[in-house]
């Protein structure tokens, strides 16, 4: 009895023990070039056993009423195992219902951001490449719009930088392109992962803030009604 008591509680240590020692990996890869778009987001844990893919092909703007139209993609084995298309909505009443979520989220927590701060302070980037090259149709405007992208880039990695470990320097790029007719491509690689430990650490931490807040856990519940009930994307399956 004592040997079949034993083996599952020795599988279950070494289970826990993999799942602690293990980490949460992502990739993010944006890239534009004219009116070719594409937004991937890849994430993997367990040492790769379970795996998600998002994709966002294209993005299309269609006014300030409509917003932005894009085809979502999701796969991979944390998924039901079919791939998900949906058409997505990015307009003025979406992003309403973020800054309501996000609002309701801050009032049932105590102390969010900091929270938000200091989670975020262990996401290790092991490679930020951004690569910039585009023309205003003029030699001159173009060379001072190039001045100002650097400046812009450099800005925001310095901001980026102050949140997040980088492991190494970021390789920024600007070229400017020197022609005739006005041009822009774009393309972002970011690449970096955080332990699966001080993820389930953070989230403890989360709760006990929840906690802290009265009825907290009654105003999660309806954020996360609030969110089930909004609109989504039509499915293209």
């Amino acid at each position: 009895m004592t040997l079949w008591l034993g083996i599952p509680l020795g599988l279950l240590v070494v289970a826990m023990i993999l799942l602690l020692s293990s980490s949460i990996d992502f990739r993010i890869r944006c890239y534009k070039h004219d009116k070719n778009d594409l937004l991937e987001l890849d994430v993997k844990t367990l040492f790769g056993l379970i795996k998600l893919h998002y994709e966002l092909p294209r993005l299309v703007f269609k006014g300030l009423e409509q917003g932005v139209i894009g085809k979502f993609k999701e796969t991979g084995t944390a998924t039901t195992g079919v791939d998900t298309v949906k058409e997505e909505h990015f307009d003025k009443e979406r992003v309403e219902h973020w800054r309501k979520n996000i609002q309701l989220a801050v009032r049932s927590t105590r102390g969010l951001k900091k929270w938000f701060k200091e989670t975020v302070s262990h996401v290790k980037i092991s490679k930020l490449d951004w690569s910039t090259d585009f023309s205003l149709g003029d030699a001159a405007d173009t060379a001072i719009a190039s001045g100002a992208a650097w400046g812009l880039k450099w800005s925001i990695v310095g901001f980026i930088s102050q949140r997040v470990k980088l492991k190494h320097n970021p390789r920024v790029f600007v070229k400017p392109v020197f022609q005739d007719e006005p041009s822009f491509s774009m393309e972002l690689v970011c690449e970096g992962k955080m332990s699966v430990s001080y993820t389930l650490y953070a989230l403890l931490r989360l709760l006990l803030r929840v906690l802290r807040v009265s009825g907290g856990i009654g105003k999660w519940r309806k954020l996360l009604k609030r969110m089930r009930r909004e609109p989504h994307g039509q499915s293209l399956e």
